[in-house]
């Protein structure tokens, strides 16, 4: 078997703050079993948190899905992103903006990735609770590199209110 065709794990943030974003949200997750070679294996609950970054919008509802992937993490965020744009998620440089859907690619396996495009594990793992308590909830052993087990890893208490909703 070579390295294209093992199944590796990956872990998926999953946010929306925009038309009925509990729905976006698990309507999201539901397509990620859509995904080629890419199984989904489990999701978080979903989670209320308000806003980060200071920008005045609506509260946002994440959740994290850990996949299975055969898929290398720029195609898998290719298909990450066709999913945003077919829930009418327009890119732009509006940083934590409010949006339809996000999805972000946390964490790919062991790997450690640095491109112009990509960065895994994803740097706010460790800052933002709205990740890291959804990540948690699904995967407390899961080691990020430079971070450690999620389990360990301290929660934010500088971050806004989060609270389990679903």
């Amino acid at each position: 078997m070579t390295a294209r065709t093992r199944w590796r794990p990956a872990y998926i943030g999953v946010g929306s703050n925009l038309q009925s974003p509990a729905r976006q949200v698990e309507s999201a997750i539901g397509r990620l079993t859509e995904i080629r070679q890419t199984r989904l294996v489990r999701a978080s609950s979903l989670y209320r948190s308000a806003p980060f970054g200071g920008i005045e919008q609506p509260d946002f509802v994440n959740a994290v899905a850990a996949v299975l992937t055969r898929l290398e993490p720029d195609a898998l965020l290719t298909h990450l992103h066709a999913i945003e744009a077919a829930s009418g998620r327009e890119r732009d440089d509006a940083r934590w903006g409010p949006r339809v859907l996000d999805l972000d690619l946390l964490a790919y396996s062991d790997r450690e990735i640095a491109t112009p495009g990509l960065t895994v594990p994803h740097p706010g793992i460790g800052e933002r609770n709205f990740v890291l308590l959804p990540l948690g909830e699904i995967a407390p052993d899961l080691v990020i590199p430079g971070l450690g087990r999620v389990a360990g890893i301290p929660v934010n208490m500088d971050e806004p209110s989060i609270s389990r909703i679903a």
